[in-house]
């Protein structure tokens, strides 16, 4: 057999903006001609699209599209192989060769030419194609904030079921309306109690998500892949950098320590974290009533939960967004349409959720029956619905499984899911037994880097996506940032040769003062008062450096770490701007001393020697 590796990726394409023509073409046959050659050729395919409209118009509209079982072979779960890159080729399509005569290939003198050539040929002109259909390329999919980024390589080919995280995943709230009324509900219970919260409004530019509570010192943290506090604010009040080396020198954050720190791993924390910092500073001031016992930060921080707690538990929020969904809730019209795609792909569409039937009905209603085609409803685009799920216990642990048979919300026990049906809690592991489908098969997507990503991995080594809707300002102020950071690594760049200069010349004064010659002969032939002047000099213009870049050091800032998930994107429905067959392909991880292939293909020959003085 021949993979489609070989001849191609073929991807049947829904209806968009692209003309129908374009569409009925792409859901035909597509006939491939010997390799003297293109296969694709942009502008006779767009010609063809174009006739075969005329020709069809008058007929029907409906086109039968590719017979996939006759002429291709699906590789099978029992038969797969592994790739190069560690992916199983599950799922993957083979032409059978009884059809190649079909297509107008010779079986025995197929794809003549290096394959060098062959390919070069072939992507020149599906470059063309989509960029003729409108179609994203690859790699401009992923220089736009819209794309899904991946951190290791997936092949969705290989997935057979993806489960779907509710809140913040496949509905995004309005952040300042939902978190605002909850900081709202919660700062209400806080002076039912006795706080003063007057003169106190919610402030989102105040947290983002990533950022680590220390309730020990009352601090918003920051911190560095490695664990180390790079910056700290004090309730609302930004520490110096001397500030937070004194309070916490070369200490880790722990985040198993959960009774010290809190992660921020959802927009769900802001109105949390927010109204606890303004109460740090209350606290700091004296203003909290003494009869509120003797509160530390710790205790402070708990206050600040149970308060939160009461606002959820006691229904008030959920009920006044589900009365008002469109002042809560971001619409987007190209979701539906991505699961809707994966589900004819053959893919398990799962929704597991924390949330309530009641509230889930309610907002998946709002959120998706307007935007489906053929009076679908959002329960036909699951294979099976998960409420109350009580993550990440889900996926630790078994609870017991309820299936709700009414639309009041009554509930029966039941001890294993059936497709179409909705149920309450049970397991992730009576998920996989149900549907015979377990570990890496499945694909896991929600927003919650602890309870949806990392917890799914760990322990049912699911694959994982995070859905990380910061990323689209996140990119945009990265591009608006090019000239500012380019301008910060030109000066790092100069002061590290200044300071390696001046270190030299230091080198050369230490080693004088021994007795011993210096380790370049310009240093040696500079006289003592020379060396001295020199190395001032040098000394001055590297402090300057330093009081140039540190504010611009401050401003440029860290990226957010989604080193857990698989593959992260900023929307479900960017999805459906790729194919449910899609490979992702993780990038090359680099080193520092593979900078040398970065220089060699920047400059051929001698020209790399003018650039770089010395490599080893």
């Amino acid at each position: 057999m021949y993979t489609t590796e070989a001849l191609g990726n073929f991807s049947v394409f829904r209806e968009t903006s692209v003309s129908m023509a374009a569409t009925n073409y792409l859901r035909s046959p597509v006939r491939i001609r010997p390799m003297s050659r293109s296969i694709l050729s942009s502008k006779n395919l767009l010609w063809n699209y174009g006739m075969k409209c005329q020709c069809s118009s008058s007929t029907s509209s409906s086109s039968s599209g590719v017979d996939e079982k006759s002429v291709f072979s699906l590789t099978s779960s029992s038969k797969y192989e592994v790739d190069y890159l560690g992916e199983k080729t599950k799922g993957d399509l083979n032409v059978k060769v009884e059809h190649l005569e079909a297509f107008g290939i010779d079986s025995q003198a197929t794809l003549k030419g290096p394959i060098e050539e062959v390919a070069r040929v072939e992507a020149e002109e599906a470059e063309d194609l989509l960029r003729d259909l409108g179609i994203p390329t690859p790699f401009s999919s992923r220089q736009s904030p819209r794309g899904i980024f991946c951190s290791r390589t997936l092949n969705l080919r290989s997935i057979s079921a993806i489960g779907y995280d509710m809140d913040y995943t496949l509905m995004h709230y309005n952040v300042i309306a939902w978190e605002g009324r909850a900081y709202d509900y919660c700062m209400e219970n806080l002076k039912k109690v006795g706080f003063p919260v007057d003169g106190l409004a919610f402030d989102p530019d105040l947290v983002i998500r990533g950022l680590v509570i220390d309730k020990e010192k009352g601090n918003l943290v920051k911190a560095d892949r490695f664990g180390y506090v790079k910056r700290a604010m004090h309730g609302t009040k930004m520490l110096s950098n001397r500030a937070v080396s004194e309070m916490y020198g070369r200490e880790l954050v722990d985040l198993r320590k959960e009774s010290r720190w809190e992660f921020l791993n959802t927009l769900f924390s802001v109105s949390e974290a927010v109204a606890y910092m303004q109460m740090v500073d209350r606290l700091d001031d004296g203003t909290i009533a003494a009869q509120l016992g003797p509160l530390d930060y710790k205790g402070l921080y708990k206050a600040v939960g149970r308060a939160l707690f009461r606002a959820h538990v006691e229904g008030q929020l959920k009920s006044e967004i589900m009365s008002k969904p469109e002042l809560f809730v971001t619409p987007d019209p190209e979701l539906p349409l991505a699961l809707l795609d994966q589900k004819e792909a053959g893919k398990k569409l799962l929704l597991i959720t924390n949330s309530d039937y009641h509230y889930t009905d309610k907002m998946m209603q709002h959120s998706f029956n307007r935007f489906l085609p053929n009076d679908m409803g959002w329960r036909d685009l699951f294979d099976i619905v998960i409420v109350s799920a009580r993550k990440p216990e889900f996926f630790q642990m078994s609870h017991p499984m309820y299936e709700v048979v009414t639309g009041e919300g009554l509930m029966r026990p039941c001890f294993k899911a059936k497709t179409g049906g909705l149920y309450s809690g049970g397991s992730a592991q009576m998920v996989e037994n149900s549907l015979n489908i377990h570990g890496d098969e499945i694909l896991y997507v929600g927003d919650h880097i602890y309870t949806d990503v990392s917890q799914s991995k760990v322990h049912l080594r699911w694959r994982t996506a995070l859905i990380c809707r910061e990323l689209e300002e996140e990119f945009s102020a990265l591009i608006h940032s090019r000239g500012h950071r380019a301008s910060l690594v030109e000066l790092i760049n100069q002061k590290e040769v200044i300071g390696d200069l001046f270190n030299q010349l230091r080198l050369a004064s230490q080693r004088r003062t021994k007795g011993r010659p210096a380790q370049t002969l310009a240093a040696t032939n500079l006289d003592d008062q020379e060396l001295s002047e020199s190395m001032q000099k040098l000394l001055i213009v590297m402090q300057r450096l330093d009081q140039k870049i540190a504010p611009m050091l401050e401003a440029d800032g860290e990226l957010f770490n989604k080193r857990y998930a698989d593959i992260y994107t900023s929307r479900v429905s960017n999805f459906l701007h790729y194919t449910p067959f899609m490979y992702f392909r993780s990038q090359e991880q680099t080193l520092a001393h593979d900078s040398y292939s970065y220089y060699c293909s920047r400059f051929n020959g001698s020209a790399v020697d003018d650039e770089v003085d010395f490599m080893l």
